[in-house]
């Protein structure tokens, strides 16, 4: 059901429900912070997120583990927001809503999400760099980069944005190499 349709028809309006809260208390930037840890969070634990979704599992044992998942300094608004998913049996969309909101989130602040593969993890320095490059190309006030490491691009980058695909990397080089000498002979 992930990435579906229907999880894509369901997850936007509590996406958009969320940044209404948000922006009505001047919390965009900070729902945005939590929602890409939570986003984080799901990805990186599958238990957390098989407890979550299971509808076995009792609702108040769900609003338990978030609240202590979110801490005593978690915002009252969110927490809530995420107590009413559990209510409306809604919290197997978590990820999809948290997607969606960072989504408005980039419009509201014309912000883009730059998918960077490397070979190997940048230094502070090429990802600023990057980034850089990429407020260049797209004319973004901001740019939220996602990193990735495939040994098999043997050096450069390839960098995804929205629908379009900058291959730097040395993969992408031999291939149009490949190409143009296939189409030579």
């Amino acid at each position: 059901m992930k990435g579906s349709l229907v999880s894509t028809a369901i997850a936007e309006p509590y996406a958009q429900a969320l940044m209404s809260v948000a922006q009505t208390h001047n919390l965009t930037d900070a729902f945005g912070d939590e929602c890409r840890s939570l986003v984080n969070l799901l990805e990186e634990s599958p238990d957390l997120e098989e407890f979550i979704t299971s509808p076995v599992i009792k609702e108040e044992d769900k609003k338990s583990v978030l609240r202590q998942m979110m801490g005593e300094e978690a915002n009252p608004y969110l927490l809530n927001f995420m107590m009413l998913l559990v209510d409306k049996r809604r919290i197997i969309f978590l990820e999809e809503i948290c997607q969606q909101y960072l989504t408005l989130l980039r419009k509201l602040t014309n912000t883009v999400l730059a998918e960077v593969t490397s070979a190997k993890e940048l230094s502070e320095e090429q990802s600023q760099a990057v980034a850089n490059k990429i407020k260049e190309l797209t004319q973004a006030q901001g740019v939220e980069v996602k990193t990735s490491i495939d040994p098999d691009l043997i050096g450069g980058v390839t960098i995804k944005v929205g629908s379009q695909v900058f291959d730097a990397s040395l993969r992408g080089q031999l291939r149009r190499v490949s190409l143009n000498l296939g189409s030579a002979a």
